[in-house]
């Protein structure tokens, strides 16, 4: 069996709007490559016709599959489940509206060949120059997310300004490592990920990336405020040793 470079993977849920658009980009982008890759979409017991939408793009999409949840999980165990059953030496966690590019990979590229087994995207220049973002957040989400990050930075992962980008790739190792030991089923997976990437010893490499903000993006007040609940969890976690072996 040929060795897959590069595994994409896409959580969804309620996405039949949007899916179309973002699969189409990415395998316009991939299929021009010189890497063998796959794309896994993992739908999160959506309650339109997500699956439907993904199954007819099979025939025409390569290497494209689906993992088709009955039941809504979480982003984050989607996110794992993903994460653990591809095969690809890199594997990638993206957004299914597309908000990162596929094409933000060539800058992750450099830094896995230097030797980072960690590498994200980030919305903020603090992290890396020329990040942006392409459409200003609503007031209160930035409010929530600047005193967020402090709060992340004080509890679970020291010097990254934007832990919750979507777009962040693992080599298969770190993946082993990392996405075993997660115990976050929702929005704040991204967080524990990182921290267990510290925790690990693993070296985490940042990108810039121009991000669209999407006005109907899933991610509400109470998943804000959610996120926020499962950081606590998560210090907890990590004094209480739950992620040791």
């Amino acid at each position: 069996m040929e060795k897959i470079y590069l595994s994409v993977i896409i959580p969804a849920y309620n996405e039949e709007k949007r899916i179309s658009k973002t699969l189409l980009d990415i395998d316009r982008y991939l299929s021009r490559q010189k890497y063998t890759y796959e794309i896994i979409v993992v739908n999160d017991g959506a309650k339109d016709k997500t699956a439907q939408v993904v199954n007819k793009f099979a025939n025409l999409i390569k290497n494209l599959r689906l993992i088709d949840n009955k039941k809504n999980h979480g982003k984050g165990w989607v996110v794992k489940q993903g994460m653990l059953e591809a095969v690809g030496e890199i594997r990638l966690f993206m957004d299914a509206d597309n908000a990162t590019t596929i094409d933000h990979f060539e800058k992750m590229i450099p830094l896995f060949n230097q030797g980072y087994e960690v590498v994200i995207g980030s919305r903020d220049k603090k992290d890396a120059p020329g990040a942006k973002q392409s459409v200003a957040q609503s007031f209160i989400k930035r409010q929530l997310g600047n005193t967020g990050n402090l709060l992340i930075q004080l509890l679970a992962v020291s010097g990254i300004w934007d832990t919750q980008c979507g777009f962040k790739a693992f080599t298969a190792k770190a993946t082993k490592d990392i996405f075993t030991r997660a115990l976050i089923n929702r929005w704040g997976f991204d967080i524990e990920s990182l921290a267990l990437a510290r925790k690990l010893k693993y070296r985490i490499g940042i990108i810039p990336v121009n991000w669209v903000n999407d006005p109907d993006s899933h991610v509400s007040l109470k998943g804000y405020l959610n996120t926020f609940r499962e950081l606590f969890k998560i210090k907890w976690n990590l004094i209480r040793h739950k992620y040791d072996d």
